[in-house]
């Protein structure tokens, strides 16, 4: 995986029971090479850090693991709520994004309704739109745009029968952010078009910005039909608590939301919620070193990228620890495209590819995870990934 094997032009045959397609990110689960450049957060806090930074195992002890409440632990709302600046009942807590896309797709769609999704986008955020059945109408942003969201371009795809426009922000794979006049003109063209629709803005990344770059603020209070999805997985570095988020304004959505939550997995884990609560609560303290080894990172790879510019491509991201990157066409043909895949293995490298999110442009580009790594990991690993790239235009005679 992770590039491991060359992926076919033909169309994938799914099972006639299969609802979801298979897509290769999976891998990310379960392999970690040791140049693994495929990553899209910084580095892992560990538990002990964790514990320690909610007070210490004494701290936790009178926790009774019971179920946690339906729309998810108050105080873990609370905080959530200062940090999306609206109020805690607008929020329903989720076992990570991905539950809060699943809920929304299954819950929020009926048969005849569509969904526009910019892509290239988290693969969940196209792939449970098809398992419930929702029509989605994708429009590509380029590389060589710069992966730009253009507000007219949207709301081509848009009709009466829009219930959803699908955004990021920051994108992944591509680190881009949409700024809050281009939220506004996407808006607007929604009041035109598309007057049933909410816009879901996926925020994951919107906290992991670089140095001392200020931070967005949330598009949650930005307007009614906006809906917000994030997780402390990315940028706080807190995958294994598996807590994430949804807003909405509309009282009867979240109602239903919660019924949906409920009938898949009753209510977030008790204490996983408490955690996330006291690590957002002290968010500050974990974020601020990582926001400046991010932005040492981002250096460290825009010095390789210029290095590299006669062989590659690549878009500066506005925050997280990912980007996008593209072997260039005038460098790489199809033949050596693949040859430079089937080669990571062998280097010990681990890429994603655009194909796992719809990139337009396929296995050519590729998201660069620059945070994952240890900082004294990071320029070894780039250098392999420049002798990857001197392998696969080698001519084998």
């Amino acid at each position: 995986m992770s590039g491991d094997n060359p992926r076919s032009d033909e169309a994938t045959v799914l099972p006639a029971e299969a609802r979801f397609p298979p897509n290769e990110i999976i891998s990310l689960l379960d392999v970690n090479r040791t140049h693994n450049l495929a990553e899209s957060t910084a580095r892992n806090l560990h538990f002990g850090e964790l514990v320690e930074l909610v007070g210490g195992f004494e701290a936790l002890r009178d926790i009774e693991l019971g179920y946690g409440s339906s729309a998810g632990l108050p105080a873990l709302r609370e905080v959530l709520g200062v940090c999306c600046g609206i109020a805690a009942d607008k929020i329903v807590t989720t076992q990570g994004t991905s539950l809060a896309l699943f809920l929304l797709a299954f819950e929020l769609c009926r048969a005849g309704d569509e969904v526009v999704l910019a892509t290239p986008c988290f693969p969940p955020s196209r792939d449970t739109l098809g398992a419930c059945g929702v029509a989605t109408r994708e429009v590509s942003l380029r590389f060589d745009d710069g992966y730009r969201l253009d507000p007219d371009r949207l709301a081509q795809a848009m009709t009466a029968r829009t219930r959803l426009v699908s955004i990021a922000s920051p994108q992944n794979p591509s680190g881009v952010s949409v700024d809050e006049a281009t939220l506004r003109a996407l808006l607007d063209r929604m009041s035109e078009r598309a007057p049933r629709a909410f816009l879901l803005v996926d925020e994951t990344y919107r906290e992991a910005t670089y140095g001392g770059a200020p931070v967005p603020p949330s598009a949650a209070g930005l307007d009614p039909r906006v809906i917000v999805v994030s997780s402390v997985s990315k940028a706080h570095g807190a995958p294994g608590l598996r807590v994430g988020w949804l807003t909405t304004h509309d009282a009867s959505l979240r109602e239903r939301l919660i019924v949906a939550k409920l009938n898949t997995v009753i209510s977030g884990a008790i204490l996983d919620e408490v955690l996330a609560a006291g690590l957002l609560q002290r968010r500050d303290a974990v974020l601020a070193p990582r926001r400046q080894q991010l932005g040492r990172a981002l250096e460290l790879l825009a010095q390789w990228c210029a290095g590299e510019r006669v062989r590659i491509d690549w878009v500066r991201p506005d925050g997280g620890a990912l980007c996008c990157v593209r072997l260039r066409p005038d460098v790489f043909d199809v033949r050596t495209v693949e040859r430079f895949w089937a080669l990571l293995p062998a280097h010990e490298l681990q890429l994603a590819a655009g194909s796992w999110f719809g990139d337009a442009e396929g296995r050519r580009v590729f998201r660069l995870g620059f945070g994952f790594l240890p900082e004294a990991s990071l320029a070894p690993a780039l250098e392999r990934l420049s002798i990857a790239m001197d392998a696969a235009l080698t001519v084998v005679r």
